[in-house]
């Protein structure tokens, strides 16, 4: 469906040409027709569950078709913005590779069994495929335009020497130019290139061992040009594909690993023959794992399946980073990691799997995830232990003293609430960095953020110029999820400025002075309160009161989230029942659907309320008026607010029955005092006053959105009613919640 729509964009844009004769404009409007057409026409709900592979064709597609044509313009407009603001002065400046980009569908194990070695291998032999077909292709269209011959310019001798090289080795490739071709240095030679990535392809006779071969080659075809008056006869293109290169390699994307740390302790214990594993503590599992390394200890040999598939997948990291290169295989992000043995345990089992170098070293970034709050205060101390390891930082050494750190939005919020998660992210960054400073280690905070508020999606620049000083240094890694890929990313133009906000930002954040002069140290303390009266609010409604899990699960479309078949992931549940083992998406996306969108805002309120009771009116203003993180803070509030819609929340919250009256009053009560406060100490008549541009969007996509989620608690009574038997009823439902989503957008 995405290609559907990009290409109705494309042809638009065709229709707005003055220059498109008649016979194009009737072209591009059949084209419309066929397209929208075959588009309600087919069903976005299949029967069928979607594949781990089915959800990476649908990433791959924005990478393939839309960041790998941006790139190149990307760094173009950065060459002619210094160019603009120096001119003679840039000196010759060398525009050093700034993106790169990740992925772990297909690598991420956590909670997905449909995830394992075989997926991890599949991966990235569908990512090198298409990346070489692209780099394929691209050759085909350099050799139609570089068509200079011998007897008008000069080729380089390096050129001709290598072109003589491949000509004995890819004789038949070379016999199928046509003769009148083959006083076309540049053609013929990339013809031969050709040959060579069709072999890389096919595992065939002189392939490309490693991208940095083929980048030589474009390198000689574009130091000839330079050199013998292509400047405007080709060298562009040539630097184009080049840039594609250096981006994406033989990879195509950085395979990121996860795994659930409880995976690895229940194996670990298992292969070192310790039934009572888990009942040891950290300190005592670190010390015996560093024991099984140093010595060398080999796992018992009568495993489990959970244990072989396991070590397999650490095999599968092996061959692939043998097979497509370094950059192939990202961080191995430890889900949960409560402490230091969490991560050692990485190391013993990489052992174990033989994925190590000849000087015995481990290949692998290992990345700590903190996702609750609890993890996000530990970690600092968890960082501390494992610099304090000998072993460790030998580690750290061979992977040149760089550390990275992913920190999780999405469990913190949903156990804690949005303001003190927020605020003990915004404190672990700050002590992960003092962590390390003396340390001579370099770290990188990997931000975990979700499409919605309560994910942490809220506005890049905004989150990067309010992260701590000195968290950010050059350097930043996100995730992008849910339908916020395709808003960020759907068409070239704004995947284009999209990437163009993030480098300023970062640029910008980087060149602040650590010691920024509106953060003052009494806010901290005002923070402190908020976030703690807040997650008091939260928590005594969430998680205090067992009634709450029943209201939530008839107040809101829960159960049709269950039952929707959303990614390649089996279950909406870690383990157990209950809110405090629902995975964070469906907890953040069911309540968005009800129109409450609680997570995003409650307790906040309660929060302000104490704290302007406690300090002066005039500080608390202040700090509202003049901090950075609060003011990003109550934004993302006040967006949530203004999209939330109580009216229409109610409706919902009556499919609850008796619940209703013991739970409603209480969440509109703290809705309100939350909109009154934010109002009143933002110093605004009305919610997103200072954004017209999304005040506007709200009012435009209500009207829309509004009589879909009245049918939809209409279908979803009867749905109910029916034991859950009516399939019409449920077909409805489906295209109901797909219609919210696209209208209120930070859906999940």
């Amino acid at each position: 469906m995405l290609r559907k729509e990009q290409n109705i964009v494309r042809h638009l844009v065709d229709l707005l040409n003055p220059t498109k004769t008649p016979q194009e404009v009737n072209a591009a409007l059949a084209n419309i027709r066929l397209l929208i057409t075959t588009g309600w026409q087919t069903d976005e709900h299949p029967s069928e569950q979607m594949t781990v592979a089915d959800e990476l064709e649908h990433v791959l597609f924005f990478v393939t078709d839309v960041l790998y044509r941006a790139i190149p313009p990307f760094y173009e407009d950065i060459e002619s913005a210094i160019e603009n603001i120096y001119g003679d002065a840039k000196f010759d400046f060398d525009i050093k590779t700034l993106l790169r980009f990740g992925s772990w569908v297909g690598g991420d194990m956590d909670g997905n069994p449909n995830v394992n070695a075989k997926t991890i291998r599949a991966t990235l032999a569908r990512q090198r495929s298409l990346i070489l077909d692209l780099y394929y292709k691209e050759c085909v269209a350099l050799a139609r335009k570089l068509s200079q011959s011998t007897e008008r310019v000069s080729v380089s001798d390096a050129l001709l020497s290598r072109l003589d090289e491949y000509r004995g080795v890819f004789q038949q490739a070379y016999h199928r130019v046509p003769a009148r071709h083959r006083d076309m240095p540049y053609r013929v030679f990339l013809r031969l290139i050709q040959q060579r990535l069709q072999s890389t392809y096919d595992d065939d006779v002189f392939p490309y061992e490693r991208v940095k071969q083929f980048d030589a080659d474009l390198q000689l075809i574009a130091e000839s040009l330079a050199q013998n008056q292509g400047e405007h006869a080709g060298l562009f293109p040539v630097r184009r594909l080049r840039r594609r290169v250096e981006t994406f390699g033989f990879h195509l994307v950085t395979l990121d690993v996860r795994q659930d740390a409880l995976v690895h302790r229940e194996v670990v214990g298992e292969c070192l023959g310790i039934p009572d594993w888990e009942e040891w503590s950290v300190a005592d599992r670190s010390a015996r794992i560093l024991e099984a390394i140093e010595s060398r200890e080999s796992p018992i040999q009568n495993q489990s399946t959970q244990a072989r598939k396991t070590i397999a997948a650490f095999q599968a990291i092996a061959f692939c980073r043998r097979k497509y290169g370094s950059n192939a295989i990202g961080p191995f992000v430890v889900s949960m990691t409560q402490g230091a043995d969490d991560i050692l345990a990485v190391l013993l089992l990489a052992n174990w799997s033989e994925l190590h170098n000849k000087r015995g070293s481990i290949p692998l970034d290992i990345a700590p995830l903190l996702e609750t709050v609890a993890d996000l205060e530990q970690g600092p101390g968890i960082l501390k232990t494992l610099l304090a390891t000998e072993l460790y930082r030998q580690h750290l050494a061979t992977r040149g003293n760089r550390q990275t750190v992913m920190i999780g939005y999405s469990d913190s919020n949903k156990e804690s609430g949005l303001a003190s998660a927020r605020w003990a992210l915004q404190n672990a960054q700050e002590t992960l960095v003092k962590a390390v400073e003396s340390e001579g280690v370099e770290l990188t905070l990997f931000h975990g953020r979700g499409g919605t508020v309560s994910r942490g999606g809220s506005k890049t620049h905004v989150a990067v110029l309010g992260a701590p000083p000195g968290t950010v240094n050059g350097r930043l890694r996100v995730t992008e999820q849910g339908e916020i890929i395709n808003e960020k990313y759907g068409l070239r133009g704004i995947a284009l400025r999209t990437l163009e906000q993030v480098t300023g930002s970062v640029a910008l954040a980087t060149a602040i002075p650590r010691h920024r002069g509106n953060d003052q140290p009494e806010w901290h303390e005002m923070m402190d309160v908020i976030a703690r009266e807040s997650r008091k609010a939260y928590r005594a409604l969430v998680y205090d009161k067992p009634e709450f899990t029943d209201y939530f699960r008839k107040a809101t479309p829960i159960d049709l989230v269950e039952r929707m078949r959303i990614g390649s992931r089996p279950s909406s549940r870690r383990e157990n029942a209950g809110i405090r083992d629902l995975r964070a998406i469906p907890w953040v996306f069911s309540w968005t659907q009800a129109r409450c969108v609680l997570p995003g805002w409650y307790g906040f309120g309660t929060g302000l309320k104490k704290a302007s009771e406690q300090f002066g009116d005039s500080e608390f203003r202040n700090m509202f008026a003049e901090w950075y993180f609060m003011r990003a803070l109550t934004a993302d509030v006040e967006m949530v607010l203004a999209k939330a819609d109580l009216g229409i929340a109610k409706l919902y919250s009556e499919l609850a029955g008796d619940l209703h009256e013991q739970f409603f009053p209480q969440i509109e009560s703290e809705f309100e005092l939350t909109r009154k406060l934010i109002l009143e100490y933002s110093e605004r008549a009305e919610l997103l006053e200072g954004d017209s541009t999304l005040q506007r969007a709200i009012m435009l996509r209500n009207p829309y959105v509004d009589p879909m989620s009245l049918l939809q608690v209409d279908l979803l009574s009867r749905w109910r009613k029916s034991s859950y038997t009516d399939d019409a009823v449920f077909q409805a439902l489906l295209a109901s919640v797909n219609g919210i989503a696209q209208g209120l957008q930070n859906t999940g």
